[in-house]
């Protein structure tokens, strides 16, 4: 028995090896908590002076702190490193809170993320602002966009959608209080769909009108047709429902300058019209004429588009806008639309030039991160806005059948609104019954 004891031993070993490599590959998170997160926490520990040293993240010390230095504690002068404030670890990475000293600010912490991820052996590092002069380097230990899920807690309210998760393993959410108009880009099988399918299942559940312009025949929203309030499937229809639309807008701010007000939500809630989405697949196509003559048509449409970007936020109508590319090739408007778009989110181009449309204006190295998107990597995208920010995200992978479902389940909050009676989708449109017809009666012969 004695001599089977190494054997027995080394089985424990390698079974512990095996399940360690198993669940590096199987069950990540797992992984992290267990062997990870410990691993990753002492290197940060005994290496994070000199590793900030080396990439530039210090300063010098103050001549109090020198003299302090030098004539007292008889040490050496040494740069002055951020100060760490709190460690917190979480079930995708490490969050350090951090107190910059004077002469650092955050872009330079945040022009060391490549060089601190490899030093430590993470899988990313992002720097988040917390307030000023402090600064939260969030580290994920592993690549938690592989297999995308959101958590439980993450549900739609309050024109609030979570709709993918970021790299760092929070929540990117669509909120149309803070970026009320956005803009969606991605060439085909980039999961663009797959991002709108999220939006419109988390939109679905809320107090909202939805709005669908498809001008590819509707093969992308009409499944939703139970839930939406109005649904267009050509360019010329989709330019009177945009016509109507600019109408409402108007009656709206007749409304709020009669309560004396400047914005929807100041209003009483019974007097208060429902917030409505605007969700328009392929931009393109209401870009696109055929012969000169159909030019004039367009250009008004894409004038009421630029209008409604620029004013209907107050009034609670919201634009989604999708496409492929969207730059000043499409026509006159195409860019003054854009600029109203202060949302950006891009999926895998063809192009540089497309990448730079959604991305331009925000950042040289979004432009960078978009244009790297693998194409085995579906829904996997670069969401920013106009403010500078941006981040990796990818939305979890939803059927058509799904969004569906959950657009029959809440049809009962389709709101009904007169003015887009017009438009309403077919599937919608009650067809009162025939009257019954009495059998017709074959005359009896009449007998002599």
């Amino acid at each position: 028995m004695a001599d089977l004891s190494p054997w027995v031993e080394l089985g424990t070993v390698a079974a512990g090896a095996g399940g360690i490599g198993y669940a590096k590959a199987r069950a990540p998170r797992a992984y992290w908590s267990l062997v990870g997160l410990p691993v990753t926490w002492g290197r940060f520990t005994w290496t994070y002076s000199s590793t900030m040293e080396v990439c530039g993240l210090t300063v010098q010390p103050s001549r109090f702190r020198a003299f302090v230095a030098r004539n007292l504690a008889r040490g050496e002068v040494r740069p002055v490193a951020p100060k760490v404030r709190r460690v917190s670890p979480t079930s995708t990475g490490l969050r350090v809170t951090l107190r910059l000293p004077a002469g650092l600010e955050p872009a330079d912490i945040a022009a060391s993320c490549e060089r601190l991820r490899h030093a430590w052996g993470v899988r990313s590092v992002t720097v988040v602002e917390t307030k000023p002069g402090f600064v939260e380097l969030r580290m994920t230990g592993y690549d938690v966009l592989a297999r995308v899920r959101l958590p439980r807690k993450a549900r739609p309210h309050d024109l609030v959608v979570p709709v993918a998760l970021r790299e760092d393993g929070t929540v990117f959410e669509r909120n149309y209080h803070e970026v009320p108009m956005a803009l969606t880009l991605g060439a085909t099988l980039s999961g663009k769909s797959v991002y709108q399918r999220n939006l419109i299942k988390g939109l679905a559940q809320l107090p909202v009108g939805l709005i669908g312009i498809d001008c590819k025949r509707g093969v992308e929203q009409s499944r939703y047709a139970p839930r939406l309030s109005a649904l267009v499937t050509t360019p010329e229809d989709a330019a009177r429902l945009i016509d109507a639309l600019v109408v409402e807008m108007e009656e709206r701010f007749d409304l709020l300058a009669l309560h004396g007000v400047s914005d929807l939500w100041e209003l009483p809630e019974h007097l208060r019209p429902v917030p409505l989405v605007v969700l328009i697949d392929e931009i393109a196509e209401l870009f696109l004429v055929v012969s000169k003559k159909d030019e004039p048509a367009r250009d008004r449409t894409v004038m009421q588009l630029v209008r409604l970007g620029q004013m209907a936020r107050a009034i609670g109508i919201f634009l989604e806008v999708c496409g492929q590319r969207f730059g000043s090739d499409l026509g006159r408007g195409a860019t003054a639309l854009r600029a109203q778009l202060t949302g950006r989110v891009v999926h895998r181009v063809n192009d540089k030039a497309s990448a730079e449309m959604g991305l331009g204006d925000i950042s040289p190295e979004a432009v960078l991160a978009a244009t790297s998107i693998a194409a085995n990597r579906p829904g996997t995208a670069v969401a920013g806005d106009t403010s500078g920010g941006w981040s990796r995200i990818r939305t979890p992978e939803i059927s058509p059948a799904d969004a569906a479902a959950v657009c029959q389940e809440f049809a009962h909050l389709t709101p009904d609104l007169p003015f887009l009676a017009p438009f309403r989708p077919v599937s919608q449109i009650v067809v009162p019954p025939m009257p019954a017809v009495p059998p017709r009666v074959k005359p009896r012969p009449v007998t002599e």
